[in-house]
This record gives C-alpha cells, sequence and structure tokens, in this order.
C-alpha cells in the first residue's frame, strides 16, 4: 500500500524517444516480478514490475535485467511520485481521521490501553502524539518491529535512485488526496481491528510478514496472489477497493500513457497478478504482456 503529479507528457511522444529498446529475455513461467507489455499499437515495449513497501537494505537487489528496462523507457511511474516532496508533506495532513475522530472513540477502553503499551514498550513512542491517524496509518508503524533488522527501506525508495541514475522522470499514477480518500472508505473501526490484530500476536504477525517477504523475493506470483485472498494477510472484503478499483484506473491512465512512450511501472506486488491483477486486465485490453527473467 503507497501513496500529485507533474506537468504534461512532451507533445512529441515516442518519436522524441529515440533509444533503441534492448530486447529482454522471456522467463520461463509467470514467476517473475518484471512484465513486458507490448502489441495493440504500442511503438515500444512497456514495463510491470512488482515492489515490496518494506524490505531490509541489504534485501534489495535489482537484476541486470530490470536495470535495462528501466533503461529501456523515458519515464518510471510509480504509484505516487515519489521523488517529488510536495507529495510527502501533502501526506502530513490527510494522515488524520476524517470529523476530528480519535483512537480513543473508536476503541474500547480495554482495546485502547492494549494499544497505549504497546506503543510506549514496543515502539518507544507515546500513543497520545498519534490520536488521530488513520489506524491503518498506525498499523504502519507496527512493521518495523516485524523485520529482523535496523536498516529498513522501500524497494521504491532504491527505484527512485536508480531511475534518477538514469535520467528517467518519476511521475505517479495517483495522488496523495487519491490515497487518503481510500482510506477513508474503509471503515475505521475495521481499520482499527486491524491494529490489534496486528500487535495481538507479534510472533505471528512476524510469522506472516516473513512468509510474504520469501514470496516477494522467490517472485512466486501464485502464492502472492493467494495471501491477497487470505484473510491473515490482510482485512476481509477490503481487496476490492484497496488493489482492484485501483488497477482498473490505472489501466485506463497506462492506456494513453504507454501510447505516448515507453515507461516502467511499478506498483505494490499484489496488483500484479490474478483475474483483476494488472497483467489480466492489461491482455484484456489487447496487449501482449510478457514474463521477462529477472535474476
Amino acid at each position: 500500500m503507497k501513496f500529485v503529479y507533474l506537468a504534461l507528457i512532451s507533445v512529441l511522444g515516442y518519436s522524441s524517444y529515440a533509444q533503441q529498446p534492448v530486447a529482454l529475455k522471456t522467463n520461463a513461467d509467470n514467476n517473475t516480478l518484471l512484465w513486458e507489455v507490448s502489441g495493440n499499437g504500442l511503438a515500444a515495449p512497456s514495463y510491470l514490475f512488482g515492489t515490496f513497501h518494506m524490505l531490509c537494505k541489504d534485501e534489495i537487489k535489482f537484476s541486470d535485467a530490470l536495470k535495462q528496462a528501466v533503461n529501456n523507457s523515458a519515464e518510471v511511474y510509480m504509484e505516487l511520485d515519489m521523488d517529488d516532496p510536495g507529495v510527502l508533506l501533502g501526506g502530513l495532513s490527510m494522515m488524520s481521521m476524517k470529523g476530528g475522530k480519535k483512537l480513543k472513540d473508536i476503541l474500547t477502553e480495554d482495546e485502547y490501553k492494549r494499544v497505549e503499551i504497546f506503543f510506549k514498550d514496543s515502539l518507544k513512542s507515546s500513543l497520545n502524539m498519534f490520536q488521530g491517524m488513520k489506524p491503518l496509518l498506525l498499523t504502519s508503524l507496527v512493521y518495523p518491529k516485524l523485520m529482523p533488522c535496523a536498516a529498513v527501506t522501500s524497494v521504491e525508495e532504491q527505484l527512485v535512485k536508480l531511475a534518477k541514475q538514469n535520467k528517467k522522470e518519476i511521475r505517479g499514477l495517483e495522488t496523495m488526496a487519491f490515497q487518503a480518500s481510500v482510506f477513508d472508505s474503509i471503515p475505521y473501526k475495521e481499520q482499527a481491528d486491524e491494529l490489534l490484530k496486528t500487535i495481538g500476536s507479534l510472533s505471528k504477525s512476524k510469522r506472516l510478514f516473513d512468509s510474504m517477504v520469501k514470496a516477494y523475493k522467490s517472485q512466486n506470483m501464485s502464492l502472492l496472489e493467494n495471501m491477497l485472498t487470505n484473510d491473515d494477510f490482510g482485512m476481509e472484503g477490503s481487496q476490492d477497493v484497496l488493489v482492484n478499483k485501483r488497477n482498473e484506473n490505472w489501466v485506463v491512465q497506462l492506456k494513453d500513457i504507454m501510447k505516448k512512450e515507453p515507461v516502467f511501472v511499478a506498483t505494490g506486488a499484489g496488483h500484479l497478478p490474478g483475474k483483476d491483477g494488472l497483467i489480466a486486465l492489461l491482455l484484456q485490453q489487447g496487449y501482449t504482456v510478457r514474463p521477462v527473467e529477472n535474476k
């Protein structure tokens, strides 16, 4: 999960992008995070890549194929424009629950006390300073406690560095305001229940998080898809708003974007597989989507 945007795409379109793309090797099966999108009138292929929003820094290593895919592209698209300071600054004002709600208004006294103790003992923070924050964002503050390392980063952050090294413009598929609206569309009580579930059994949460990391690192798309629909890995009934509807919106945008120039599109890996995933939706639109070897 991730969170506008810059100016107009060049009116010169693909003709202004003179670089001849280097062909990339097809993967033996569908277990890869890197995919090529071609055909359906595209002058050059674009690429899809599945990211993970929180990993140990030493776990992130980009393959030569991925680096070449970025180099083949005119621009890099992410869920948000991660290179725009305004995105991050704007996000600060959108972290709070609507209507001035506080966590104390949602949880029982006993539930609130459990969260308060966890923040004090495990996060060394006072819960008071996070009173108005959306509960799902509070849950994200717990994630570093599930990891076996101190140096934590995201695949997106490292991709920004790679894009800059290749002098690629970074753009976003969504605005921070839109992502805030996604969180607001999920009842705050459901979000708070997810927070309680995460801190209620930290050892189980660690096991679940570790299994997700292993599935991601092994690029096992079937396993990632199964995890998406497993209630242990998320909130029951929220996949439609968190994943499916956003995928549909992105494909509408990408049809126009890819027509103008080749792009590298990086979204959370959970957005790629399944009948409502980006791969299937692009295939339905008539594109050829092939797995690229990513080792």
